[in-house]
């Protein structure tokens, strides 16, 4: 265990847009640590965050990838920095998800020469609704044409005056100084005489006795600055900016400086456990951990990432998974800085570990000390957006495609894997086509299949528009005991809040009770096979009010196959139609795309419900039918060179318009022709 106290452990994520410079920040960062002995790069595969084959193969981030080490600023005080490298891509935003939720503060890093991206608007939303304390760095100050006084009006004009810079580049960005440090370049002296004074009041705000002593004209300490400050970020009225270019290490160690100082540790976050009891945050405080990331690592085997918010953890010790309740043995404790790995024989609070071959443990597991119950709220993870269909190029492959991609799912929780019964497709979905084209790849290294994605079959639905009444007598004989089932029904559209789908309208026992369930559930099965296409019908309410028996040869499966052929005679008079699922769609774009993305969504059958602004972006708000909507991911990144992004959510079933139902009702007739 690290002798670094929990009062001096600084756990952010850094976020923001890809290609913003998180990565190439994060190892000068390493490098200037001593975690690494040379600066790696990206660019040229030598990072040492994006170090997996995906990662190398697609230069960009996938994983979210935890890095600890200490460091000692200027003063000669020594902190323990946790920090976790997050991707931009939108694809996988369930990574930057997973990351904040165990993480004490937000590092939102912005390119200089891009300003403010969807990406960075993004990551600025989810720190605020985790009320995460946020920092930010302008990076790529190297770069020609970059201000960034001009990118900080811009950010000041978005988020706010409550960013403010901490660190200030000189004109030619050779050098950068801290607004709180002394003996201040000259040409930065008033600058940050300036900054400096604004940022004492804000430090003066945060306590009663620092606001008398400031309006009382006293001078602050510097001990008392700093402490108003710390308090002033952890509450959010102030977010520092920092001049940064990671290329060069300009301005990193004035960066980690004020981090050291500014940033929360564990003990100011106030973590609470699912009861809303606050946890101790001590290391003789009951161990209480959560399982934010999981990784099949090939040579260790599962690896689960742990986050722990109390107590300690020890190696060689038994924990409790409050979450399956069952007990877990755990045997090393590792440290994890790419691909090094470090033995350590205790953790505490704000530490993030990684545990090998926990048996009973998966993502989002809470872990706590044996003799407790202690749970954390588990993580919500956003919703897929893209989905396809996968088939085996061999057959006989299916069992092998179906175990590999399972597994390639537990990696990654935003990607969702079932099989759809309605259409008999295997489908995988997740935020993004390269995404899941990753997973594919993954899949194929890892069980040798070879698969095919297509795009997935909608699955409709049919109802009716009118009242109708189907008649069915299901009479057989062929030696000994016959079959004999008489029903007489009526349907009719019905709410889909309607409780009360089936009337039972028998008088004078015409069909004997004991035979009414029969019925529905022969109206039960008839209604998985509509008329139209053999989609399941939906919003019908059925009335069964007349019908015959034998008393010999009626029977269950008589008046079950009558119901179900009566339903479907009375659809066929009730002027079905096809039903497709209309889904919400909420698209965040810079404003200069706003004419063609709106073009775009009217030509898919959509409709404009909103336009507005968000943080500096345009929002578009629309319904369109899921049919349009399967190759979005795709195509917004092609219309917007990958600066849009969108939501999108299941909102209801809507009638299809004639000329597209014909073309469905053809394709499932001669598709149950081939079979």
């Amino acid at each position: 265990m690290k002798n670094i106290a929990i009062s001096d452990v600084r756990n952010f994520a850094i976020l923001g847009h890809s290609g913003a410079g998180k990565t190439t920040l994060l190892d000068s960062i390493l490098f200037k640590m001593g975690i690494n002995d040379r600066q790696g790069s990206p660019d040229n595969g030598s990072s040492m965050s994006d170090y997996t084959d995906e990662e190398r193969e697609h230069k960009i981030s996938i994983w979210a990838t935890p890095f600890d080490g200490i460091y000692t600023s200027k003063s000669g005080k020594s902190v323990n920095l946790v920090m976790t490298d997050t991707p931009g891509y939108a694809d996988f935003y369930g990574q930057v998800v997973s990351s904040c939720a165990v993480a004490d503060a937000s590092l939102i890093v912005i390119d200089a020469s891009a300003g403010i991206q969807v990406g960075t608007n993004r990551a600025w939303r989810l720190a605020v609704a985790r009320s995460m304390p946020r920092g930010i760095v302008v990076t790529g100050l190297d770069k020609d044409n970059v201000s960034f006084e001009g990118t900080l009006a811009a950010i000041q004009e978005v988020w706010g005056k409550c960013c403010r810079p901490a660190t200030l580049p000189t004109a030619d960005a050779s050098a950068v100084a801290s607004v709180l440090g002394a003996n201040p370049p000259e040409e930065l002296a008033d600058r940050i005489a300036e900054i400096k004074g604004a940022l004492i009041e804000y430090a003066a705000e945060t306590d009663d006795t620092l606001l008398e002593k400031y309006l009382g004209g006293e001078d602050l300490s510097p001990e008392e600055i700093s402490s108003g400050l710390h308090g002033a970020v952890h509450a959010g009225s102030l977010i520092p900016v920092f001049a940064v270019s990671g290329r060069t290490m300009l301005g990193v160690e004035e960066m980690l400086d004020a981090i050291s100082l500014l940033f929360p540790s564990p003990e100011d976050t106030g973590i609470k456990d699912v009861e809303g009891n606050a946890l101790a945050v001590d290391p003789d405080a009951p161990f209480c951990g959560h399982v934010w990331r999981a990784v099949n690592d090939p040579f260790v085997g599962q690896l689960s990432f742990v986050r722990v918010f109390s107590g300690t953890l020890k190696s060689d010790s038994e924990m409790f998974n409050a979450t399956t309740d069952e007990k877990e043995r755990v045997g090393q404790l590792l440290i994890v800085n790419g691909k090094k790995q470090e033995k350590v024989a205790a953790v505490t609070a704000g530490d993030v570990v990684a545990i090998p071959k926990l048996k009973n443990t998966s993502l989002n597991d809470s872990l706590c000390a044996m003799g407790h119950h202690i749970k954390v709220t588990p993580i919500e993870f956003p919703h897929p957006v893209t989905s396809y269909a996968v088939f085996p190029k061999s057959k006989g492959d299916e069992d092998k495609l179906a175990t590999g991609i399972s597994r390639v799912a537990e990696d990654d929780p935003t990607i969702l894997v079932q099989r759809n019964e309605e259409t008999s497709e295997m489908i995988i979905a997740g935020m993004g086509d390269v995404q899941l084209e990753v997973a594919v790849e993954k899949m194929k290294k890892r069980s040798n299949v070879e698969v095919e994605l297509r795009t997935p079959k909608v699955a409709y639905r049919e109802t009716i528009t009118a009242a109708g009444e189907g008649h069915y007598k299901h009479k057989k004989q062929s030696g000994g005991r016959g079959q004999y089932g008489d029903v007489y029904l009526r349907v009719e559209p019905c709410s889909p809040d309607d409780e009360e789908t089936f009337v039972n309208a028998i008088v004078g026992g015409a069909i004997p009770g004991n035979f009414i369930p029969a019925v529905q559930k022969g109206l039960v099965d008839g209604m998985e096979k509509g008329p139209l296409a053999g989609y399941k019908v939906i919003n019908v309410k059925t009335t069964l009010y007349d019908g015959s028996y034998h008393d010999v040869d009626s029977s269950e499966i008589a008046f079950k196959i009558a119901g179900s052929r009566a339903l479907h005679e009375a659809m066929e008079k009730a002027r079905p139609v096809l039903l497709e699922p209309i889904m919400e769609i909420k698209v965040m774009i810079p404003g200069d795309f706003m004419g063609d993305v709106n073009g775009d969504l009217s030509h898919k059958r959509g409709r404009i419900l909103g336009m507005g602004s968000e943080n500096g972006m345009q929002v578009i708000t629309a319904e369109a039918p899921q049919a349009e909507l399967f190759k979005y991911s795709s195509e917004l990144r092609s219309m917007t060179g990958g600066r849009g992004s969108f939501e999108i959510r299941f909102l209801r079933y809507e009638t299809v318009p004639s000329n597209v139902a014909q073309k469905v009702i053809a394709a499932a007739q001669k598709e149950k022709e081939e079979e």
